[in-house]
């Protein structure tokens, strides 16, 4: 199948055209096409040096807040750490430090400064949100994403501290829960969401439960834990 060539208009071509996940090449990073992408299962996924790469892989990593388990040691060391959580407090430190991380088997990253400007600009929008794990008052780990309805999708995460993104992604699925915010996008597999419970699941079962959430109402705007979910 071919790969599209994206222009100034925010279309897509339909998903089931991607080639390996790849469907098109080129567009922007405005909130408006980022917005659209997300609503119909697409993501941007390129390296610095490469044009806009848009992506729709099948099968897709999701997990459901349903679904969701914290592993065991990590519930084990819930307990005894004791770091302080936080959701839209340090969205650019987290997106910065996800973008310095060291990834096994990567070289550089994907998370170039154009990528850091246009999701510092959905966050702006109260469209994208950062969850934070603090020892003291330094940023110890978190992770960050964007939310429409009852979605989250999940981009990156970081850790300075061993378990620190960990607990701050187990405390922000149990708030979106609380929020019935109950589909995490995680893309694509790794073995260490996994853990958690995350699952491929065909991308055609993926869209029908990207068009069921999609239709409860965005929560727009800074987040903050419901009291009195502020440590762990």
């Amino acid at each position: 199948m071919p790969v599209y060539l994206l222009g100034d208009e925010i279309l897509f071509p339909p998903v089931d055209h991607a080639e390996n996940g790849l469907l098109a090449v080129g567009g922007d990073l405005s909130p408006e096409r980022l917005l659209a992408a997300y609503s119909q299962g697409i993501f941007p996924w390129y390296s610095e040096g490469e044009p806009i790469l848009w992506h729709s892989p099948d099968p897709r990593f999701v997990v459901t807040t349903g679904s969701f388990r914290v592993p065991r040691r990590l519930g084990r060391a819930r307990k005894t750490w004791s770091f302080r959580l936080s959701l839209d407090e340090a969205f650019e430190d987290v997106i910065d430090a996800c973008s310095k991380a060291p990834r096994p088997g990567q070289r550089g990253t994907w998370i170039t400064q154009e990528m850091k400007a246009a999701y510092v600009e959905l966050h702006r929008m109260g469209f994208a949100h950062s969850a934070e794990a603090w020892k003291g008052v330094e940023l110890a780990g978190g992770l960050y994403g964007v939310s429409l309805g009852g979605v989250f999708f999940g981009e990156s995460m970081f850790a300075r501290t061993s378990d620190a993104s960990k607990i701050a992604f187990a405390a922000l699925v149990e708030q979106l829960a609380r929020w019935k915010i109950d589909l995490i996008d995680c893309q694509v597999e790794t073995s260490h969401l996994a853990r958690f419970g995350a699952r491929s699941v065909p991308r055609a079962r993926y869209l029908e439960s990207l068009r069921r959430e999609l239709a409860k109402s965005t929560r727009q705007g800074r987040w903050s834990f419901d009291p009195p979910a502020t440590t762990l």
